[in-house]
């Protein structure tokens, strides 16, 4: 309850004095029960749930009444009365509706009303051991509250008459029930209690993990609130269940943040250059602009020094044609600052390139030079001697699949569908100082990187997670 609620605020709306439970009815359902047991209308059923789903029948099947379907009516108030005040065992018998077991709508045929559970609730504490149902509580609360039109997705449809019987038995406000298809997105499964399998095995962190397609989960993976209210207004409504590419999601969210997010240095996968011309006990901060689409942000300060962190998959030794990043002999552009050649490159033990020895252009300050050459590659960098140690996770698509739902319904556990890559944990990232300062939840650009955003914690030794 208050995750939905934290949910709803964060996504910018607020209900202000208008939040309604339907245990502020149980009352009111509760005497509302006794009217159609008075009437003849719900009876107490003493068959166990197994004997009930039998009786219930198939939909191509009519069901069998219940050998108790024929108490009276003093019998059926008695018991009911005495199940309200806990007078038989959990389970021992159940309310339903007097409707027809030869009803063709199998949600007709006489459904359950109220249950016998010593649960806790939390808001009414003990004080009831009898719950109502869900169909049973909908349409009542919505009359209660004075609802126009209930949303339902489409998979309640069939629930409607149940919904306008009641109504219309008590003879009370009738609301309209109305439904619209669910929200379907590629890659992912928005089945409750698919998603409940994925956190209770384990499969994923928490419901908040994210990977997942709730509303904290995307909001921990750097979704807006915007991105998510474009989302939901490009895709309107419908009537017929169909499949949301989650690229267009994914599009809403890069067409806020382009608008909005912050840019930054960051090497995920870093290899150390030495500029062996640059004086050892000099650096140099370089202003950049913190986000070109909004002059509002402002500038911050990057700062340069003779050793750097540079992208391992900017940098190959022997490089195809069209390949403009850094080589042997090769002169690129760093951003913001100056031109580079690399002269040598070091190796490990094992030939793995561990740092590259390279000399600068002092005259190419800012990107130019007096002879006017143009280099065709850029790179970012870091400067390591005030580098901050960042861990990064990244986060791909849950399922390998696009429709996962499709593929189970044919049998395939859809476990076996499950992207065991969807999360790579980068440890011995190299990130520009600005980001030390960076509060929880803001989402960054990192230049030729992507979107990132900041962790709702920091951990212990500093090391920003995002």
């Amino acid at each position: 309850m208050d995750s939905i609620k934290d949910d709803i605020r964060w996504l910018g709306f607020d209900w202000e004095e208008r939040e309604f439970y339907a245990s502020d009815y149980f009352e009111q359902l509760y005497d509302w029960a006794k009217q159609l047991i008075r009437h003849g209308l719900a009876y107490v059923d003493s068959l166990s749930p197994d004997e009930i789903r039998a009786h219930r029948g198939t939909p191509t099947e009519a069901g069998r009444n219940s050998p108790f379907r024929g108490r009276s009516v003093e019998e059926n108030m008695s018991m009911f009365e005495a199940m309200g005040a806990g007078e038989y065992p959990d389970g021992a018998h159940v309310l339903r509706a007097k409707i027809d077991m030869a009803h063709p709508n199998i949600n007709m045929r006489d459904p359950t009303m109220y249950r016998i559970r010593r649960a806790h609730h939390h808001r009414t504490g003990d004080t009831w051991c009898i719950y109502p149902t869900y169909d049973w509580a909908h349409g009542q609360s919505d009359s209660i509250e004075g609802i126009t039109h209930s949303i339902c997705t489409l998979e309640f449809e069939n629930h409607r008459p149940l919904y306008d019987w009641f109504l219309e038995k008590l003879e009370v406000y009738r609301p309209r029930q109305i439904e619209f298809a669910r929200l379907n997105l590629s890659y992912t499964l928005m089945s409750k209690r698919r998603l409940l399998e994925l956190v209770k095995e384990g499969h994923v962190s928490g419901w908040d993990d994210p990977r997942m397609p709730t509303i904290c989960g995307l909001r921990r993976r750097g979704f807006t609130p915007q991105a998510l209210r474009a989302f939901a207004k490009g895709i309107g409504v419908a009537k017929r269940d169909s499949m949301i590419d989650v690229a267009y999601l994914e599009f809403c969210l890069r067409e806020d943040l382009n608008a909005r997010a912050e840019r930054r240095m960051l090497v995920l996968n870093p290899l150390k250059v030495v500029l062996t011309n640059y004086p050892e006990n000099q650096e140099e901060w370089f202003e950049a602009d913190n986000n070109p689409e909004d002059p509002s942000t402002g500038q911050r300060k990057i700062p340069f020094s003779r050793e750097l962190y540079i992208e391992q998959d900017d940098f190959m030794e022997d490089p195809p044609k069209k390949f403009f990043r850094l080589s042997p002999g090769k002169e690129i552009r760093l951003k913001h600052a100056y031109y580079i050649t690399c002269d040598e490159v070091i190796k490990d033990a094992a030939g793995k390139v561990v740092e590259l020895r390279c000399s600068y252009d002092p005259e190419s300050r800012g990107g130019g030079t007096p002879d006017g050459r143009k280099v065709k590659g850029t790179s970012h960098y870091v400067s390591a001697a005030h580098a901050v140690d960042s861990e990064v996770r990244l986060y791909d698509r849950l399922f390998s699949v696009e429709d996962p739902a499709s593929v189970a319904a044919t049998g395939q556990d859809w476990r076996e569908l499950i992207n065991q890559d969807s999360c790579e944990v980068l440890t011995g990232c190299k990130a520009e100082p600005a980001l030390a300062e960076a509060a929880p939840e803001t989402v960054f650009q990192f230049l030729r990187q992507g979107y990132f955003v900041g962790a709702l914690t920091n951990d212990a030794a500093g090391k920003m997670i995002a």
